[in-house]
């Protein structure tokens, strides 16, 4: 992917958060924070949680590394994927 790719690639995303971000229903809670388990694919985290508020993309030399930031007043879910997998979530979520 080319810079004028990932530049095209992040105005899409962006657009999609400021238009799909607040999913009327939906908010983020600890359950269904809890069902986002390691190894997952970025759809399958997306079908729980929806739209992320924010997106981070890194293209590395062997892989790419995605950011996503899910704000909800206070609370920040923070998810990290290296090609297209989940590896790491934190949460200040409270039960």
């Amino acid at each position: 992917m080319g810079s004028r790719d990932l530049v095209l690639f992040c105005s899409v995303i962006s657009g999609a958060v400021l238009l799909g971000g607040c999913q009327p229903g939906q908010g983020l809670t600890k359950a269904n924070v809890d069902q986002v388990l390691t190894g997952m694919a970025k759809k399958q985290v997306e079908s729980i949680l929806g739209m992320p508020t924010s997106v981070e993309v890194k293209e590395l030399d062997l892989a790419k590394k995605t950011t996503y930031v899910y704000t909800q007043g206070p609370d920040t879910i923070t998810l990290v994927f290296w090609d297209d997998k989940l590896e790491t979530k934190e949460s200040t979520l409270k039960d």
